[in-house]
Parts: C-alpha cells; sequence; structure tokens
C-alpha cells in the first residue's frame, strides 16, 4: 500500500543549471527566480517523482482490476493516500512551475530560456490532469493520457540528467 510522502523543504544544494544548445544561446534570458525553481524542482524530482509514479500506477491498476469502481475497498485505501500526495506535490510544483520564464521567439513560438524547464512545466500540468481526473473519479480511460504524458515528461527530465 501507498504511504504518505514527507513534505519537501527546499535547501541549499550544489545544482547548477545546464546550457547545451541552442540553450546556451538563452542564458541571457534566464532569471534568478528560474535557476531558484528548477533547482528545487530538481529536489522534489530526486526525491519523489518515481514513487509518485509507482503509487499513481499502483492506484490506476486498482481501479482497473475492480471495473473502475472507486469504493472498492483496495482503491479506497489507496485513493486517500495517493490523491494526498499528489496534492502536496501540486502545492509544492505549482508556484515553481508557475515561476518558470516563458519567452517567444521571432516566430512567436514560446519556449523556456532555461534547460528543461518545459519538461517540468508539462509534467506539472500533466500531474494536475490527473489530480483533477481522479478526483472527479473519472475512468482510468479519461485519466490514462494524462497519466502517461506525466511519465513521459518525467523520463524526459530524468534522461537529461538536468537534476544531476
Amino acid at each position: 500500500m501507498p504511504q504518505p510522502l514527507p513534505v519537501i523543504v527546499p535547501g541549499p544544494s550544489g545544482w547548477e543549471p545546464k546550457y547545451p544548445f541552442p540553450y546556451d544561446q538563452w542564458r541571457n534570458h534566464v532569471t534568478e527566480r528560474d535557476i531558484t525553481a528548477e533547482r528545487e524542482l530538481c529536489q522534489w524530482f530526486n526525491a519523489q517523482f518515481f514513487e509518485l509514479k509507482e503509487q499513481i500506477e499502483g492506484l490506476n491498476n486498482a481501479i482497473i482490476r475492480h471495473n473502475g469502481s472507486f469504493d472498492a475497498p483496495e482503491v479506497a485505501q489507496r485513493f486517500g493516500v495517493v490523491t494526498a500526495n499528489i496534492d502536496q506535490s501540486l502545492a509544492f510544483l505549482t508556484p515553481r512551475a508557475q515561476s518558470l520564464t516563458q519567452a517567444y521567439d521571432s516566430a512567436g513560438d514560446m519556449y523556456f530560456p532555461i534547460y528543461q524547464g518545459d519538461a517540468f512545466y508539462g509534467l506539472w500540468q500533466q500531474l494536475s490532469n490527473v489530480s483533477n481526473g481522479l478526483k472527479a473519479r473519472q475512468p482510468t480511460w479519461f485519466t490514462g493520457p494524462s497519466v502517461l504524458h506525466y511519465q513521459r515528461w518525467g523520463t524526459k527530465i530524468s534522461r537529461s540528467d538536468v537534476c544531476q
């Protein structure tokens, strides 16, 4: 059964932003606020992303095993813990993801000047969708795409080594 996740309290770290191409071209658009936000997002990611991902997968699997019933005992036990962990994660992620600088190029396309800023923003958006879908007791086929996108953004962050 899933367990409550500890509250993340950001602290000092030796983390520094990375500037691979083309992010080296946008370095002058990266603010201290971006750096602080991504440093703290990485602290959450390293500490809790994979555990929360497993908890969400376990809850979705339980819902499927019980034919979509949120009232089944196993689902009900998991539901409270997992949704509380998602809420706690969103409370941490929301102000940081929303503070990342979004810039526009000459073609009017939006981008994040800090490396993997788009991935953290996307991860936050999809986790918000998962939360809303679960709380509305939507079927897994409804929340499933958001779960998969959440996982995809997390994989992108993990494989980029941005949080190393």
